[in-house]
């Protein structure tokens, strides 16, 4: 893909404003020229979509992936283990014979 392919050929797409209320509900801190390059990609991207939205795909077949691919499925083979003083004595914080991480869940659970 060359830069060229980037630009957008349509003055119209998202505005500065619509970038700028994206960045900050996706918590990204954009400078003004980086406002300016994500509304070129953003607009790059939804002009290559409308093209893709008009092609005819009458009686193509719907496809998961493009190749077929088939899962390598191998015997779980127990290998070697290490010590649990080594890996309890390798962890920043440990709490009895137990590894300690940092609480991420509420007090709900998930």
């Amino acid at each position: 893909m060359t830069s060229s392919d980037s630009q957008p050929t349509d003055p119209g797409g998202p505005s500065i404003e619509e970038i700028a209320r994206t960045a900050t509900l996706a918590r990204l801190a954009l400078d003004q020229e980086g406002l300016e390059a994500a509304r070129t990609d953003l607009t790059a991207i939804l002009e290559h979509v409308a093209l893709l939205s008009s092609l005819d795909v009458e009686g193509v077949e719907p496809m998961p992936r493009p190749h077929d691919i088939v899962n390598r499925l191998a015997d779980d083979v127990p290998g070697p283990v290490l010590d649990r003083s080594v890996i309890l004595s390798l962890a920043p914080a440990v709490e009895g014979d137990f590894i300690a991480v940092p609480k991420v869940l509420g007090e709900g659970g998930a």
